[in-house]
């Protein structure tokens, strides 16, 4: 192929043409091997269809010889069970004639009766059960707490036996008396406290309820046996203190203070031993105060079951401290009416005293009582006051249920109970019977106002008098 290019020199137009012509030459070589390899792979892709098709056909035969063979063996396959094989399901699996023989079944028991020993000596020597683990975990705490204890108590001793030292030595020199005295304190505090840090705290609480002359039956040996806590399995440290110097106080001269009897009761009631609290109580000597016997009046209030035995309990005390409103008080929950009556006799109480008791306790019971005459005296309070005190404290219900006790009875009775009563104004009177009337009791209304106007000396005046009060009276 020659091209032809007018205008040039013959020289360049030969070179022009021949590299136009090179680079021709390589682009058809280039498509041709193009068309080659497509060929080829044309070649290759009808290959591979064929074979995928061959394939395809002898998988579908395949299938269908499946089918056709599942098909046979549903129609003429036969079931048959082996008696002679072993019973499946069993650990030592037995044939059908050994499940119905009698030494079979025994040696059977026996081989899992071996199994099952076997198996829990396994289980005890590599498993280990979740509380144990929990008791430890306590055992631990408690040691710890026991170290920390035992530290303080070594750096506390440490202190201690340097001035304590030198305060011996002054008193020797002073009172050689007193200096025993000290010299036994510092002695059986350091062998306290020396149990107390080797955690043997039943000795430590021995120990210093028969110290000498109970100088360690005090609220310092309180305070570290309740530093010490509980542990589990153990009895409690400090209860046992307490049972300890309780029963051994009518051995010593003097009795518990006032302030351990206090906390005894407490951490017993705490722990819920109600019945060593009533032996103490009841029983030992002890020094009684008013917060020990609020103590148990206020556990009887949330324990309703032993709420009787509490009373009874604070009772004691409060007879014992010479507090003669609460044992009243602890008479009336009893419903001991009769017996706080005639404590009532015995001992001089203000009209505001009983006001309140009928307050904290009001039985019905008590308030009638109270209004009525007792063994030929006067009665110790007003009815018409204690109806008119009761609807102004918001205890209408109670002022209720006795203006119906009094509803019941006659007009007669009425007077006679309005007769009866030195304490009240014909005033008074007139506002019960307002406080009947506004509670529908209509007629006990009408019966007071018609006693109120049969009286000598009081007459009824209209409203357009200046006087105040609808009805004026002299003295009867």
């Amino acid at each position: 192929m020659q091209f032809h290019t007018p205008g040039l020199p013959s020289y360049r137009r030969l070179a022009l043409e021949s590299g136009f012509g090179g680079r021709l030459k390589e682009a058809v070589k280039i498509v041709r091997d193009y068309q080659g390899k497509i060929i080829t792979e044309d070649k290759r892709l009808k290959l591979i269809e064929n074979n995928s098709s061959k394939i395809q056909l002898q998988i579908d035969k395949m299938k269908q010889h499946r089918v056709e063979y599942d098909m046979k063996e549903v129609q003429y396959c036969t079931f048959s069970k082996n008696p002679s094989q072993p019973i499946p399901g069993t650990v030592f699996c037995m044939t059908l004639e050994e499940s119905v023989n009698l030494a079979a079944l025994t040696k059977h028991l026996k081989l899992l009766e071996d199994k099952y020993a076997e198996i829990k000596h396994i289980m005890s020597e590599k498993y280990v059960p979740a509380q144990r683990k929990a008791d430890l975990d306590e055992e631990m705490i408690a040691v710890l707490k026991r170290r920390d204890l035992a530290e303080n108590l070594n750096k506390e001793l440490q202190f201690r036996y340097k001035s304590d030292h030198s305060i011996v030595e002054e008193l020797l020199e002073i009172d050689p008396g007193k200096a025993k005295e000290t010299e036994i304190l510092l002695s059986c505090t350091e062998r306290f406290d020396e149990l107390i840090s080797l955690g043997e705290y039943e000795k430590a609480v021995y120990f210093a309820a028969n110290s000498p002359k109970g100088i360690l039956q005090n609220t310092g040996t309180m305070n570290k046996l309740k530093a010490v806590g509980k542990t589990k399995g153990k009895p409690f440290p400090l209860l046992l203190f307490f049972e300890t110097i309780f029963s051994t106080s009518q051995a010593f001269r003097h009795p518990i203070d006032a302030e351990l009897t206090l906390e005894g009761i407490k951490c017993g009631l705490s722990e819920k031993r109600l019945d060593l609290v009533v032996n103490w109580v009841t029983q030992e000597r002890l020094t009684f105060s008013e917060e020990a016997g609020d103590v148990i009046f206020d556990y009887g209030e949330q324990d309703t079951y032993n709420k009787s035995k509490c009373l009874a309990l604070a009772q004691i005390i409060y007879s014992e401290c010479g507090l003669h409103k609460k044992v009243l008080l602890c008479l009336c929950k009893q419903g001991q009416i009769h017996g706080a009556m005639e404590y009532i006799q015995q001992f001089k109480f203000t009209s505001d005293d009983l006001m309140q008791l009928i307050k904290l306790c009001p039985h019905t019971e008590l308030i009638q009582c109270l209004t009525k005459e007792w063994n030929g005296k006067p009665p110790s309070l007003s009815f018409s006051l204690v109806i008119l005190h009761l609807f102004s404290v918001d205890m209408k219900k109670v002022g209720v249920k006795l203006l119906q006790e009094i509803n019941k009875g006659e007009k007669d009775a009425v007077e006679h109970f309005m007769i009866k009563d030195p304490f009240c104004s014909l005033e008074k009177w007139q506002e019960v019977a307002n406080i009947c009337l506004q509670n529908g009791f209509d007629k006990l209304s009408n019966d007071i106002m018609s006693i109120l106007r049969s009286q000598a000396g009081v007459t009824e005046i209209s409203e357009e008098d200046d006087v105040v009060n609808l009805m004026q009276h002299v003295f009867w």
